[in-house]
C-alpha cells in the first residue's frame, strides 16, 4: 500500500482525530502550567511554554480547518481540551511550585504545634485574638507548597477542630525556611569536619 492509497483508506479518518486529541492534551496542559508559572513569577519559563503551546494549537486547529466534514475531529478536539485541563492540574500538583501561607486559628494552647513548626525550621508568627466563642490564637507560617500535606497532618494531629486556611504567596522577602535536605546535610558534614580539625 502506497502513501496515497493509505490517505484514501478509512484508517486516516481515525489517525487525524487521534492526532488532534493528543495535540489538544499537550497544548491545554501546557497552558494550565503556563498560567501557574505566570502566577509564580517564573518569567522565563512561562513565555517558552506559551510558544510551544500556541505552536501545537496551530497544528491542531489547522487540521480541523482542513477537515471540516470530519465530525469525529470535533469530538477529539473537545475531549483533548477536557483531558488536557485535567493533566495540567495533575502536573501542577506534582511540581508543587511556590509558597503558601497557613493561617491557623485555635482555641487550644498551641505551644506543641508552634514548637513543632520551629523544630522543622518554619517561621512562625502567633497573634492572640478574640473569636466568636472566646479567646483564640492565630498562627501564621509560610511553607513550601510540597510541604502542605505534612503541615496539615500535624495541625489535625494537634487539634482536629482547629480552623486553618491555605493561600498562595506570590512573593516573600526575608523569612525562615527549612534548608533543602541535600544542602543541610552538606552543611552538617562541613561543620563536623571543622570540629574534627579543631581537636
Amino acid at each position: 500500500m502506497n502513501f496515497l492509497s493509505f490517505l484514501d483508506s478509512g484508517t486516516v479518518a481515525w489517525v487525524l482525530p487521534l492526532f488532534i486529541f493528543l495535540a489538544r492534551i499537550v497544548d491545554v496542559s501546557m497552558g494550565t502550567v503556563r498560567v501557574i508559572f505566570i502566577a509564580r513569577g517564573l518569567k522565563l519559563l512561562a513565555p517558552l511554554l506559551g510558544f510551544v503551546e500556541v505552536l501545537v494549537w496551530l497544528l491542531a486547529i489547522g487540521q480541523i480547518m482542513q477537515n471540516l466534514t470530519n465530525f469525529v475531529s470535533y469530538l477529539a478536539y473537545a475531549s483533548g481540551f477536557a483531558l488536557g485541563t485535567f493533566v495540567g492540574i495533575i502536573i501542577e500538583d506534582k511540581l508543587s511550585l511556590g509558597l503558601v501561607l497557613f493561617r491557623i486559628i485555635t482555641q487550644r494552647e498551641a505551644e506543641e504545634l508552634i514548637e513543632w513548626l520551629k523544630s522543622e525550621h518554619y517561621g512562625v508568627t502567633v497573634v492572640p485574638a478574640q473569636g466568636a466563642k472566646g479567646p483564640v490564637r492565630i498562627i501564621f507560617t509560610v511553607v513550601k507548597r510540597r510541604d502542605i500535606p505534612a503541615v496539615a497532618a500535624k495541625i489535625q494531629e494537634f487539634n482536629p477542630h482547629a480552623f486553618y486556611s491555605v493561600e498562595d504567596v506570590r512573593f516573600v522577602s526575608e523569612g525562615v525556611f527549612p534548608l533543602p535536605r541535600a544542602r543541610s546535610q552538606r552543611l552538617s558534614h562541613r561543620l563536623l569536619k571543622l570540629a574534627r580539625k579543631g581537636k
